[in-house]
């Protein structure tokens, strides 16, 4: 143990002495479509279907309260099929999206491939399209560029989304302290230390200003598809910006996966925010099998409890705070948490 004056911070393990009433929370008070989770290889690697037990899973997600959950995977073809046999029987309650495969941008069949894609999607029951950083902050095209998500070689995936009526679940930019120098300013210093190669300060790479101006571009250029910007549309610190987006793009939806650190930190922000936008907002967790933190979300959106944990880690992942609950009424927590991504989805509840 560290000597008194001389201990690490990654050893400082604070026990708050606040004490307040706090309202315990044991399920939602509606159904709730969670819109943003994974059970493929994207979070859970090559050998996912043995790590876990899609009964077991289904039952313990049922019991928190979820009515359906989407399984979001950058996978196509028999990859995708190899998901949806992990699945069985309850693909009518894990609603599995796919992807196409962007690496073949530069071919001169990329559009056909996009348009056969999403129409075997339709054949199958998918209901979504998920895309991912990799696109923009991973990915090269022949000419050893990255990819700007506004580039127009990726225009027939918006065009038969569209077309499809197939809604876009899209991954654009990771929290803006990634796109920062790993210094003592920066807020994320200690995930960033145990994820290195989560950060994006590094040259070359499209910075997190210009991310956001794809962004804009791709929702201004496609206004026919229906786009959900993943983890509070990209910019969940600064929610004065998402919702400029979304009075600007009537076709922007945004989700609340794993962003409830930055929501639950600024409650009465967050409580304007979801209030007026609650129409364009769809409940999300980014859970994968044995990690759920859907009753936190539910204490966060039904309760004006303060100061309490945002994740059950001993010390939390994404920053050294607590957050607050914001009281949402039941017009608002019924849209969040199933019927706007009811409607998106075509789902009855």
């Amino acid at each position: 143990m560290a000597n008194k004056g001389d201990m690490l911070l990654t050893d400082y393990r604070p026990r708050s002495e606040l004490v307040v009433e706090r309202t315990q929370v044991t399920g939602p008070k509606f159904p709730v479509i969670d819109a943003h989770a994974h059970f493929g290889p994207l979070t859970l690697g090559p050998n996912y279907a043995e790590r876990f037990d899609t009964k077991a899973e289904v039952e313990k997600l049922k019991a928190l309260g979820v009515r359906y959950i989407t399984n979001l995977e950058v996978i196509w073809g028999e990859a995708l099929d190899k998901v949806l046999d992990k699945i069985r029987p309850y693909d009518d309650f894990i609603l599995t999206s796919g992807s196409v495969d962007v690496s073949r941008l530069d071919d001169p069949g990329f559009p056909e491939h996009v348009e056969e894609t999403l129409k075997s999607f339709k054949r199958k029951g998918i209901r979504g399209i998920k895309l991912w950083k990799d696109i923009s902050l991973n990915m090269k095209d022949k000419a050893g560029n990255y990819i700007p998500i506004d580039d127009v070689r990726l225009k027939p995936i918006w065009d038969w989304a569209a077309e499809l009526d197939l809604p876009i679940i899209i991954h654009i930019a990771d929290p803006v302290a990634f796109f920062k120098p790993i210094d003592q300013y920066n807020e994320r210093w200690e995930e960033l230390q145990r994820n290195p190669d989560w950060s994006f300060y590094k040259p070359g790479l499209f910075t997190f200003e210009e991310l956001m101006e794809q962004q804009e571009n791709m929702l201004a250029q496609n206004p026919d598809t229906t786009f959900i910007i993943a983890h509070g549309g990209s910019y969940s610190e600064n929610l004065g910006y998402v919702a400029k987006c979304l009075d600007k793009y009537p076709n922007m939806y945004i989700d609340t996966a794993a962003r409830l650190a930055e929501f639950g930190r600024q409650p009465y922000t967050a409580r304007k925010f979801f209030t007026k936008y609650q129409d364009r907002i769809l409940f999300g967790t980014d859970c994968s099998p044995g990690w759920y933190e859907h009753l936190r979300y539910y204490e966060f959106f039904e309760t004006w409890n303060e100061y309490f944990d945002y994740s059950s880690s001993e010390v939390p992942g994404q920053g050294r705070w607590k957050i607050y609950g914001i009281g949402l009424d039941d017009e608002a927590l019924e849209k969040i948490y199933y019927k706007n991504a009811a409607r998106l989805l075509k789902l009855e509840v």
